[in-house]
């Protein structure tokens, strides 16, 4: 199958493209910047576009398969975005992309989307961003129609980097947890939730773009932790002897105002076992994926 992600130089993208070319798929990215060489995405063919306008028509001729993980977040846009943002970025753009994807000829696509919205629902009712990832999806999914279809997968925090400055970004925290960043406490804030290994991620995609339902929402998954829990797996990859505590104060890296649950609250829940099976993503590779992000970090030295 041809298929084309969508934000395939990004870290969900990026390993779903390798992953779907690893199982035979021909593979095509689609972003607004072409990576340089050897970066994520690099390696396969390049189409050129911003999502939130129209006129993919032609750019989607000859795809037979579609993943779009592009979608942006709190971490994009910041977390206290306007409705009309959202909108924009997700409500609006994403049903009339999917919808000049159908016209196209596309035969099978899947939305990677965010799992705020089926955990907890009622955060629809009063958080802009969990409410515009719900409607984008409803619509998207409406979408299904003999000969294309169409399903989400959801995943929850997602654990993993590529290579690179965001690479950098995730070293402060292997220096945090070294104890190298005297003026971060060893703590966590109250809370926690789901976290899932990127490649599970990918799997799942994968696995749903072959054999998903047209219509149907994935809730995807891997582990429950409290955010203390999860800053101590890192810890211990880290190599470090620290134990983490927890404490009240707004948290240098994991701050309130991208707790999306609220602060305080901990998200969790148990994937379905018989969509796990039909996905056919693995479970339980949280801590060897932390190490290996470790390993990464080192390795740039």
């Amino acid at each position: 199958m041809r298929v084309l992600v969508v934000g395939g130089t990004g870290l969900i993208g990026s390993t779903v493209a390798d992953e779907l070319a690893r199982r035979g798929h021909e593979v095509v990215v689609a972003g607004r910047n072409r990576p340089e060489a050897g970066a994520p995405g690099s390696a396969y063919d390049w189409i050129e576009g911003d999502y939130t306008q129209p006129g993919w028509g032609e750019r989607l001729r000859g795809i037979d398969g579609l993943v779009f993980s592009a979608a942006q977040d709190i971490r994009h846009v910041g977390p206290h975005a306007s409705e009309e943002t959202w909108q924009d970025v997700q409500s609006a753009s994403l049903p009339a992309f999917f919808a000049e994807a159908r016209e196209a000829g596309v035969r099978r696509a899947v939305l990677v989307g965010s799992y705020y919205h089926q955990v907890i629902p009622e955060l629809a009712e009063t958080n802009a961003y969990v409410r515009a990832r719900a409607v984008a999806e409803v619509s998207v999914l409406a979408l299904a129609a003999p000969g294309f279809d169409v399903c989400a997968v959801n995943p929850p925090n997602v654990v993993g980097v590529i290579p690179g400055r965001p690479l950098r970004g995730f070293a402060k925290m292997v220096r945090w947890a070294r104890g190298e960043m005297d003026q971060v406490p060893a703590c966590a804030p109250f809370g926690g939730t789901n976290y899932m290994a990127v490649g599970a991620v990918a799997a799942a995609v994968a696995g749903a773009l072959t054999d998903g339902e047209a219509g149907r929402a994935y809730l995807i998954g891997d582990a429950n932790l409290t955010f203390q829990q999860y800053f101590q797996e890192l810890f211990d990859a880290a190599g470090s002897d620290r134990t983490v505590a927890v404490c009240d104060d707004d948290h240098a890296f994991l701050p309130n105002d991208f707790l999306v649950a609220g602060k305080g609250t901990t998200l969790s829940y148990e994937p379905d076992a018989a969509e796990v099976a039909l996905l056919g993503y693995p479970r339980g590779d949280v801590p060897a994926t932390l190490r290996s992000m470790v390993a990464a970090v080192d390795a740039l030295s």
